[in-house]
């Protein structure tokens, strides 16, 4: 396709009163990421150069976000709801100069992909303008396609269609990519209509009266799902689920349990990755070859090297780079850390702010102090080090290559390389004192009884 400049404007400013929620209904979350970020992403892969992202009032959560994840997007209120055709001209602004391209996308619709949307502007190399179609299981309360021949003629509201028009089954998505030639034509849209409010759909028979050519694209109707309440929110994340499990799969992962495992929109798999079942890939995580990812492991904004063994059940959070062939265990909570090659915490510890050597050990019950409950600080714990079970790390502090720390120790001050730290009280037996104290308690035990 030769170069056109290619304008998406996204409607986001619908409120989800049906949500229940004080949250706007196109930040609600798919694949960890808000529905709206799905949308961009989408858009911006298709080719737009320009966007226009058109908000409700008082949405500064959602105009925050847009600025946040489509810097160069413009955002416009539209300060009354009075339909999408009006929603398409708040946007005006960003009309100019004219793009030869317009799609008009919805935020809360998460699993539009890029391929149907360079499909719909393929479709505009012949065509003036083009809707995404799709045939529903149940087509009730869907808008509906009324075609003649190849030419779509209007788009027919349920409200507003005849028994007839009704039982057509192909039906509207939303959807519509248009020739910047057209957008003269949205001030013609007037509403007589049901509900009085401007339809964006009207526009088909506006074209069709100016003897344009206007098609159809049908597209999966899981694709073209939207998101209105909580359960079809849940839907849409089964289908976000269902989808990345297969990419993965495909892309040369294993998931032993496909249907327990849990994605997010930027997860990245490398080839010959094992996913044991009841994994949680949040936000920002990066796995490279070869990596083994065991069972009942939450991870998010953390980075995998090849060949390394998480799980089971442990913990990365944001910040967590595992370098080769390293061990992180059962209960092991890594989070704002550097563990080197071959480096192991195979059980019970906390590694936080700090940067774990190759080829160290961390015992099991080890923990980094890393914060004094005001600031967090770093600890250091060199190549080929040892940490003996128990042992707690008192940031900020240094532990020096090959050094090895005492089992139960708490150190709070550097330890030299190749040194040997133990930091607790002395032992001291007192023969026969296990009888007396026993008996001591037996006693009081006793007299509570009594009493």
């Amino acid at each position: 396709m030769a170069k056109r400049s290619f304008l998406a404007i996204i409607l986001a400013a619908g409120e989800g009163t049906r949500m229940r929620s004080a949250i706007p209904k196109v930040m609600h979350k798919v694949g960890g990421d808000p529905m709206l970020g799905h949308v961009i992403r989408a858009a911006r892969a298709a080719g737009a150069d320009r966007m226009a992202v058109v908000v409700g009032p008082h949405a500064a959560a959602v105009e925050a976000f847009a600025v946040k994840a489509a810097p160069e997007a413009s955002v416009h209120v539209q300060a009354e709801r009075l339909g999408t055709a009006h929603a398409v001209l708040a946007a005006r602004k960003a009309f100019a100069p004219p793009p030869d391209d317009v799609i008009v996308l919805y935020g809360d619709s998460p699993l539009m992909t890029e391929a149907t949307l360079t499909a719909l502007r393929k479709k505009l190399i012949k065509a003036d303008l083009v809707v995404l179609g799709f045939t529903p299981a149940d087509p009730a309360g869907y808008g509906r396609l009324l075609m003649n021949g190849r030419q779509l003629t209007a788009i027919r509201e349920v409200k507003d269609a005849t028994p007839e028009e009704r039982a057509v089954r192909l039906c509207n998505a939303g959807v519509m990519a248009f020739r910047g030639s057209l957008l003269p034509m949205l001030r013609k849209i007037g509403n007589i209509n049901a509900k009085g409010e401007y339809y964006l759909t009207d526009l088909v028979e506006l074209a069709n009266r100016a003897k344009k050519t206007v098609a159809v694209l049908e597209a999966d109707a899981d694709e073209v799902a939207g998101v209105n309440d909580r359960a079809e929110l849940a839907a849409a994340e089964a289908l976000f689920q269902r989808a990345a499990r297969a990419k993965a799969m495909a892309g040369g992962a294993t998931l032993i349990a496909p249907e327990t495992v849990f994605f997010s929109f930027d997860t990245r798999l490398g080839r010959d990755v094992t996913v044991e079942p009841n994994v949680i890939f949040g936000p920002g995580v990066t796995v490279a070859d070869g990596v083994t990812v065991r069972g009942f492991s939450h991870l998010e904004g953390a980075t995998i090297a090849a060949g390394a063994i998480i799980g089971p059940f442990s913990r990365l959070r944001p910040g967590a780079a595992i370098g080769e062939e390293a061990h992180i265990g059962n209960f092991v909570e890594v989070k704002n850390a550097a563990v080197d090659k071959g480096a192991k915490a195979n059980h019970l510890a906390y590694i936080g702010d700090a940067h774990v050597g190759a080829g160290a050990n961390i015992g099991a019950g080890a923990i980094t102090c890393n914060y004094d409950g005001v600031s967090k600080s770093h600890t250091e714990i060199g190549a080929g080090a040892f940490v003996g079970s128990n042992s707690a790390l008192v940031a900020p502090v240094t532990i020096g290559d090959g050094a090895y720390v005492g089992t139960g120790s708490v150190i709070s001050q550097d330890v030299e390389p190749g040194a040997l730290a133990i930091a607790r009280a002395r032992q001291v037996n007192k023969p026969g004192y296990g009888e007396k104290l026993k008996a001591a308690k037996l006693a009081v035990k006793a007299a509570v009884k009594k009493g």
